[in-house]
């Protein structure tokens, strides 16, 4: 059994309860959890056992002179970058990942940039500078554990073995010299250890001379058929203002951080009824073919008039990938097929544990919730299929996500799945450099 970051070494006696929640055997997590007792393995961008020197894919193509540079740092598959190139006045340069299969990713679908695989605490901003364009954008999302308030970016040691992330975004913010930095994550980043990480961010940010300006924002606003929400941090080393987007869609929805100043609403003459219905599940979906768990399907629907989203996202392409269903277990498609709304929904005793999403059934005439890494489970955050008795494929997360259906992903299921559950959707990478042509 191969074994991918992300999983947690658990006590022997809850291995049965994820074995049943994945749909694994309980046997071959045992075997495979005693190979990682004192053997760290690579972790999500904030634990590496991998050499310095890494992996490097190059270019494939020359860079374009005539564009704006972007350097994605912690790219992942490059989804957010990759809205960024939704406008011809941008180019990705260069990305940064730990991990291999998200690399080779990034690097098909991003063929002028310089791909670098390894620890970014040992990639040397000198080694940038002379391999790429200076980035005009500089985007990132982060891990933020270990940041400290107490030790200025600009005392760092390369190699001190304290060195964080986060503090790695700004050492090389700072010899880069960007004009734009963009920096994503999590919501809960605000109220994390009471807001003294968030606000030490804001204040770096400010000691690098960058005016700085941050908002939440859900993609589900901005035309994703997903209500998904992200901070997202802005800074202009010009001093110039940040003119953020103006949503373009509605639906209701309460913001993780609550009603705050902060949170961009689409609230407009008449209580947001002048902006479009955000996208739903069905809107984005329906032109792909049934498959039972356990099946795949290569061919489009014939027999269905593809939405203008569905239109969008095909791109064009002419063949079906990723569309494969998981192999449900006996047990997990009679849970599937009493699946609803929640976990509630489900008779007595079927499942014994679960968050409230756990187990149950997507609204076809809603956005999506908020996608997972686990999301062809049936155990994770609302993701069966509105109708049929699955959980959702590769391909249809990837239509929730925003990917198009000709992005080139690599790697396994598995890792792909992953990829695609962590990524920030393409789209709000759009709408965020679209602001950003119109600020500068």
């Amino acid at each position: 059994m191969k074994l991918e970051r992300g999983l947690i070494i658990a006590p022997e006696d809850l291995l049965n309860c994820i074995s049943e929640c994945l749909e694994l055997d309980a046997k071959q997590l045992l075997d495979g959890q005693s190979k990682l007792y004192d053997k760290p393995l690579t972790g999500e961008g904030y634990v590496t056992t991998q050499p310095a020197s890494g992996i490097k894919i190059l270019r494939r193509v020359d860079v374009d002179q005539t564009k704006k540079s972007v350097l994605d740092l912690f790219c992942g598959v490059g989804g957010f970058s990759f809205g960024f190139e939704m406008h011809q006045d941008f180019q990705v340069t260069a990305g940064i990942d730990l991990l291999e299969d998200r690399l080779r990713t990034f690097s098909q679908n991003h063929q002028a940039a310089n791909a670098y695989g390894q620890d970014i605490r040992c990639i040397s901003t000198d080694t940038l500078d002379s391999e790429n364009p200076r980035p005009f954008v500089m985007v990132a999302g982060a891990p933020c554990q270990g940041f400290s308030s107490i030790r200025p970016f600009r005392n760092i040691e390369r190699n001190d073995p304290r060195n964080n992330l986060v503090e790695e975004f700004f050492r090389i913010a700072h010899d880069l010299h960007p004009n734009w930095l963009v920096f994503e994550n999590v919501v809960g980043l605000i109220t994390y250890k009471k807001g003294k990480i968030f606000k030490s961010i804001l204040e770096s940010f400010e000691e690098l001379g960058y005016k700085v300006d941050f908002k939440i924002l859900n993609a589900a606003y901005y035309g994703l058929p997903q209500r998904r929400e992200r901070l997202i941090i802005i800074g202009n080393r010009h001093g110039k203002a940040f003119h953020w987007p103006q949503p373009t869609h509605w639906c209701e929805h309460r913001s993780m951080a609550g009603y705050q100043e902060f949170v961009l609403e689409p609230l407009g003459k008449l209580l947001a009824l002048d902006r479009e219905p955000a996208i739903t599940v069905n809107q984005a979906i329906h032109d792909l073919p049934p498959v039972a768990a356990g099946e795949a399907s290569s061919i489009y629907r014939d027999d269905v008039e593809s939405t203008p989203y569905e239109k969008l996202i095909r791109n064009g392409a002419q063949e079906l990938t990723l569309h494969n269903a998981t192999a449900h277990t006996p047990k997990m498609l009679e849970i599937i097929r009493h699946s609803g709304a929640n976990i509630s929904s489900l008779p007595a005793g079927m499942v014994t544990s679960g968050f409230s999403s756990c187990y149950s059934r997507l609204d076809g005439n809603e956005p999506s919730v908020t996608l997972t890494v686990n999301f062809v489970h049936p155990a994770s955050n609302r993701c069966i299929h509105p109708e049929q008795n699955r959980a959702l494929t590769p391909r249809e997360g990837a239509r929730l996500q925003g990917f198009f259906d000709d992005f080139y992903f690599s790697g396994t299921r598995s890792q792909i799945v992953k990829q695609i559950g962590n990524a920030v959707p393409p789209l709000l990478g759009k709408v965020i450099a679209g602001a950003i042509l119109e600020s500068d």
